[in-house]
């Protein structure tokens, strides 16, 4: 064995060594408790006995021919060489990793390189969560609590190291352990991949909550499937955004434990036959496995340390075909296990083909069925020899995070009736009082719609289930508004159900037959009417001679021009013209109102979000249930999203208001108030910011090449890319300005413009053309406009390629100014807008989502509001497609600048034709980009008046930071907790 590769390492004198109980020593577990030191040591050595005392250790292997002894002195040295004594947490670090270094190794053993030092690190840190975990596990179990399982398709984790020992309170130990090592924790916490496990706000948002939940001590599990290649890395290339398989795995990930032990049959196709006994029986068909993999999720100052379980699929081994592949038909004999495996391969894989839509369907009913099988299990064990059905929504809340685990609903209908023997009416009782729903957007084609057909093919059992609980839906509706009106209850009957373009039952049909008008006829009047009918019957004789004689004479000049075109040579081509019959609607199934339906709370994002769901998305279903609806505003975790991304600013939030506490209870972050305008605060909050956006500066130019002036106002806008979301309406907005600027003399834009740096970043879908021509236009502005001499450091624009957690939490500290322009009443909530905010970035945005409350949170003197309001967007659309809009001449003016090919040989027309024409699609400009332009560029001449005062600028980003309290997801967490899951804190003891 090579000799090791750490440094010389020693501790104090009379200190032990030894190989084994480094580990032990070390994985004791963590609490938030008063002591000094952070590490729980062996469980029969009281804590005091090791106060001053360290254990490092030396692998025994690596000294093969020397025999370790308790006495062998070892002396620590600083980056000097002097000697130094470690604390008491940082010399069992140092052990731990040494440890993990040499007995659990993914590296050869000859080097300690920066991957090796993260990984051995990491397996450190989940030692210590690990007795956590168990200790969490154990306990809900004794106490048989109810818990409440978070259901979702994306969990944005983000990078866990630093998180993790920030929330074990641990991050000075860490930091000085490495350093012992040779190693600076910051190269050592950058090895690690980003947990390609999501993609936007809706698989971050998740994350927050897992967060939240653990520091709250909230029992709670989340569930999610483990993407082998995520959703995609994006490169950006001369043609603009390119994707290829993320890497994430390649290596490993220290954080998860693969449970063998734990994992569930998944069946798909196959037929729905009735027994003997009178019960459905799903047969046949494809069958995979659902394997456990969990990830601890700790939290901040406390021992709870939740789970987050992920799904991983595969076939059993007999399922692989020995002979075929022997026969050398090797892809066949590999199918079944590639079917299997493929699902958890891509998130969000492109469902333009039904081989894309299947896989889809697949991916989400895997989720649901491994789960809820999971989360039964779990209840039957805690409820011993006797499980009674009526308590488990006493016991289990199901929240299911937007639509994709609709099929929640009719798989827990299924377990409960088919495989536990109950009734449909109290299978569909529990369902109800179990599940529930949160609702993120108002896009008709996020709401989703699947195939009935391709379900039936897929799910026949739970198509089964579906139709009966759209007929349930149907009687209740029938039952509410009566069948007097039966032009108004199809109406309510076709907006409502949850099968779109589906007969009704026959029973329902006979209802909506509207009766006939009396035909009682007033003795005077008879012979009157029997003329009129004479006289109508006489009248369509003749229209029918008529017709017969226009038919002749059309049928004639037909043969004529036929053989005067035979003659000259032309009409050879000629089609006779055939009225085609319109083709049937597809039958669909309408996810967001089975969830709707199948689950007794719906909640919006944020308060504006969830007046439109009432009023207009689901209106039908709150004059029926309005009770069910609820709005949950979301939010963001402070720890990550300022404690641990912006240590400079957490530093000084808690010099001022004296306490760490807001970390926690983010109410005293509006104590800031109260210094807004002290001008040491002011200049401690500038010196914070300044030193956040060289580290961005750095960043720019390791990425892409671009060096950025730390002077100019950073002006950034991260996040999905998607035409709702307006990042169109921003990059014309720049255009815009280096047109002004390409007109004026060198100190003409001096004077007129604050010079800026606009940062974008984000990924738009592989199959969404219009987003990757916007990212491509980005970045030929960028290139354009970072090579113009004359403008120089007046204005940059650069695209951040595979924007991501780890990106955000570089870029968000150094925002100045960030922009959230999405068309309004389109944007759910964001939470993006929370994350600046709450890093006292100042918004530009529209009245849509989460910015409504954050304006009137931090005050309307401190956000930069333009565009049109939510109730006007309707009537805009309606002036548009009757041709009344006059488009504002700098929109005009910017178009023309575009196609004039300033920003090179790329064709823009597309692009631009979605701005242009009353109608029809792809065109119109559906997104109002036109109709807030000029209001939007008056309000950035706004934000550069503002910015030249100083002054007035840090005291608007204190106020941001100072408002943003109630942005917090523990604020959040509490309402779902009280409101929707009905659980309660559980203190470990």
């Amino acid at each position: 064995m090579a000799s090791s590769s750490f440094p010389t390492a020693s501790t104090a004198p009379h200190a032990h060594s030894h190989c084994y109980s480094i580990s032990r020593s070390f994985v004791g577990g963590f609490s938030s408790r008063p002591s000094h030191s952070k590490l729980f040591f062996l469980r029969n050595t009281s804590a005091s006995r090791f106060a001053t005392r360290a254990f490092p250790v030396r692998s025994v292997f690596s000294e093969p021919h020397r025999k370790l002894k308790d006495e062998d002195p070892i002396t620590p040295h600083g980056p000097s060489g002097t000697p130094v004594s470690l604390t008491a947490d940082a010399a069992c670090i140092v052990s731990s990793i040494k440890y993990h270094a040499e007995f659990t190794p993914l590296f050869s053993p000859e080097q300690f390189e920066l991957p090796k030092a993260f990984f051995a690190t990491a397996q450190s840190v989940r030692d210590a969560l690990i007795i956590n975990w168990n200790a969490t596990y154990d306990y809900h179990e004794k106490m048989n609590i109810k818990q409440a399982y978070y259901l979702s398709m994306e969990f944005l984790q983000g990078r866990a190291l630093l998180n993790a020992i920030g929330n074990l309170e641990l991050t000075g130990a860490y930091a000085e352990a490495l350093r012992e090592l040779g190693k600076d924790l910051e190269n050592v916490a950058r090895q690690e991949p980003d947990a390609a496990l999501g993609n936007g706000g809706l698989g971050r948002l998740a994350s927050c909550f897992l967060d939240s939940l653990a520091t709250l001590n909230y029992p709670a599990w989340g569930y999610g499937l483990r993407y082998k290649y995520g959703l995609f890395k994006q490169r950006i290339t001369k043609d603009g955004q390119e994707e290829v398989a993320e890497d994430w795995l390649e290596m490993g990930n220290p954080w998860e434990i693969v449970r063998n032990d734990v994992s569930y049959p998944v069946k798909f196709y196959g037929k729905v036959i009735e027994g003997s006994d009178g019960k459905r029986h799903w047969i046949g068909g494809e069958d995979i496995i659902a394997i456990a993999y969990d990830v601890p999720i700790p939290g901040y100052k406390t021992k709870t340390t939740i789970n987050l379980r992920l799904w991983s699929t595969k076939v059993q081994s007999d399922d692989f075909d020995l002979h075929d592949f022997n026969a050398g038909n090797h892809t066949k004999a590999c199918e079944a296990q590639l079917n299997a495996e493929k699902i958890c391969y891509i998130l969000y894989p492109g469902d333009d083909s039904m081989e894309g839509k299947v896989l889809r369907l697949k991916q989400q009913y895997t989720l649901c069925s491994a789960s809820l099988q999971d989360i039964i299990a779990r209840f039957e064990r805690r409820s011993g020899g006797c499980v009674n059905w009526e308590e488990f929504p006493e016991k289990v809340a199901v929240q299911m995070n937007d639509t994709h685990p609709t099929l929640c609903i009719p798989e827990l209908m299924r377990i409960l009736m088919d495989l536990k023997g109950m009734s449909w009416k109290d299978a569909w009782k529990i369902t109800q009082r179990t599940v529930a729903y949160t609702n993120h957007t108002v896009l008709p084609e996020a709401l989703e719609k699947w195939s009935l057909e391709l379900l039936q093919k897929l799910l026949p059992r739970h198509v089964e289930i579906i139709e009966m609980i759209d007929e349930e839906l149907i009687n209740t509706i029938i039952s509410e508004y009566g069948t007097a009106d039966p032009v108004l209850l199809e109406k309510k009957l076709k907006a409502m159900r949850i099968l779109e373009n589906v007969d009704f039952p026959a029973s329902v049909k006979d209802l909506l037959v509207q009766p006939e008008e009396s035909s009682v006829v007033e003795p005077g009047e008879e012979i009157q009417s029997f003329d009129k009918e004479v006289e109508l019957i006489e009248e369509e004789e003749l229209i029918d001679e008529e017709e017969e004689l226009i038919e002749l004479i059309d049928e004639e000049e037909e043969e004529l021009i036929d053989e005067e075109e035979e003659l000259t040579g032309k009409g050879t081509q000629k089609k006779k013209v055939l009225s085609e019959p319109v083709p049937e609607p597809p039958k669909m199934v309408r996810m967001a109102n089975l969830c709707v339906v199948g689950g007794h709370a719906v909640n919006g994002v944020a308060e504006i979000h969830s007046e439109i769901v009432k009023d207009e998305v689901f209106n039908e279903f709150f004059k029926l249930w309005p009770e069910k609806f609820q709005n949950k505003t979301n939010g963001v975790t402070p720890r990550r999203w300022i404690r641990f991304c912006n240590p400079d600013l957490s530093e000084i939030i808690t010099k001022w208001i004296h306490t760490e506490d807001w970390v926690l209870n983010t109410e005293k972050l509006a104590e800031l108030r109260k210094f807004a305008d002290d001008e040491e605060l002011h200049t401690e909050w500038r010196a914070a910011k300044r030193s956040n956006k060289m580290k961005v500066v750095s960043f720019l130019k390791e990425r892409t090449g671009y060096l950025v002036s730390p002077d100019a106002m950073f002006d950034v806008q991260v996040k999905r890319i998607h035409e709702y979301k307006r990042q169109l309406l921003n990059i014309l907005g720049i255009v815009y300005r280096y047109k002004k600027m390409k007109e004026m003399t060198a100190a003409e834009r001096k004077a007129k413009f604050v010079p800026r740096v606009c940062i974008f970043g984000g990924k738009a879908f592989a199959t969404y053309v219009q987003a990757k021509r916007i990212v491509k236009f980005i970045t030929d502005v960028g290139t354009t406009v970072n090579h113009d001499s004359e403008i120089g450091d007046l204005l940059k624009v650069v695209f951040v390629p595979d924007y991501n957690v780890s990106v955000a939490e570089l870029l968000i500290p150094a925002s100045e100014l960030s922009q959230h322009i999405s068309t309004a009443g389109m944007e759910a909530s964001g939470t993006s807008n929370m994350k600046f905010a709450m890093n006292g970035c100042i918004l530009i945005g529209t009245l849509d989502g989460a910015n409504v409350e954050i304006r009137q949170e931090v005050g309307e003197d401190n956000f930069f509001l333009f565009g049109a309001r939510a109730h006007e967007i309707a009537g805009l659309r309606k002036e548009r497609a009757e041709g009344k809009f006059v488009p504002d001449p700098r929109f005009e003016e910017v178009k023309d600048f575009v196609k004039s090919g300033i920003f090179g040989p790329y064709n823009y027309d597309e692009l631009m034709g979605s701005l242009e024409g009353n109608e029809g699609f792809g065109q119109a400009d559906y997104f109002l980009v036109g109709k807030d332009f000029p209001s939007y560029i008056e309000c950035q001449e706004e934000v550069d008046e503002a910015y030249r005062d100083q002054k007035r600028w840090t005291r608007m980003s204190i106020l941001n930071a100072a408002g943003s309290y109630k942005f917090s997801s523990d604020r959040t967490i509490h309402e779902y907790a009280k409101d929707i899951w009905n659980i309660e804190p559980v203190e470990l003891p």
